[in-house]
């Protein structure tokens, strides 16, 4: 199944074919508990100044209720929400057979910046997307308003400088995936001096 979605045969095939797959598209199966340990464990391996581990994952078992807290955080900060809300509200909860919180958790104080550790948060989600790709499964990274609202990031178990650095969805491909437009490499890349 891996090699219809991305090409395996050499590390650098892989980086130049992976895509990311829609959530809503995902179907099962997932991950089994093995398989997830196994990409989590993959995701850790990140740059890490001062290997200070400045990110946590949680994993999102119960669906129903996490679609119920985000229906509470869209309530307590924007109203009552409408039945399109709701709709896309339990989509958003329910979509893939995995889910995976990535929090940004900064050690502070520290000698290393800020900075720095939020990087290595945002290359553990790069990483997670990527290790979920190698063992078979398509994965999609997104944030949304749930990744910025303080009642949702305090009930994954962050608190004071902590961010919700984004949600990352796994599972099989309902469909084929689709290729996006690329950056042009002249317009992104230059040298110095």
């Amino acid at each position: 199944m891996a090699g219809m979605f991305n090409d395996l045969s050499s590390p650098a095939a892989f980086l130049s074919t992976r895509r990311s797959g829609k959530p809503r598209d995902m179907v099962a199966p997932g991950p089994g508990p093995d398989q997830l340990r196994a990409i989590l464990s993959a995701a850790m391996r990140v740059p890490d100044h001062g290997k200070l581990a400045p990110w946590r994952f949680v994993v999102i078992d119960d669906r129903d209720s996490f679609a119920v807290l985000l229906q509470n955080a869209f309530r307590a900060q924007r109203g009552a929400p409408d039945t399109e809300d709701v709709r896309a509200i339990d989509q958003f909860a329910r979509q893939s057979p995995t889910l995976v919180a990535v929090l940004s958790t900064p050690v502070e104080p520290s000698k290393i910046p800020l900075w720095e550790q939020q990087l290595s948060s945002g290359a553990i989600c790069m990483n997670l997307v990527a290790a979920a790709a190698a063992h078979g499964f398509v994965a999609g990274w997104l944030t949304g308003w749930a990744a910025y609202d303080p009642h949702v990031l305090k009930a994954l178990g962050g608190g004071g400088n902590d961010r919700i650095a984004g949600f990352i969805f796994i599972g099989s491909p309902g469909r084929e995936l689709e290729e996006r437009p690329r950056p042009v490499y002249d317009e992104v890349v230059h040298h110095w001096p």
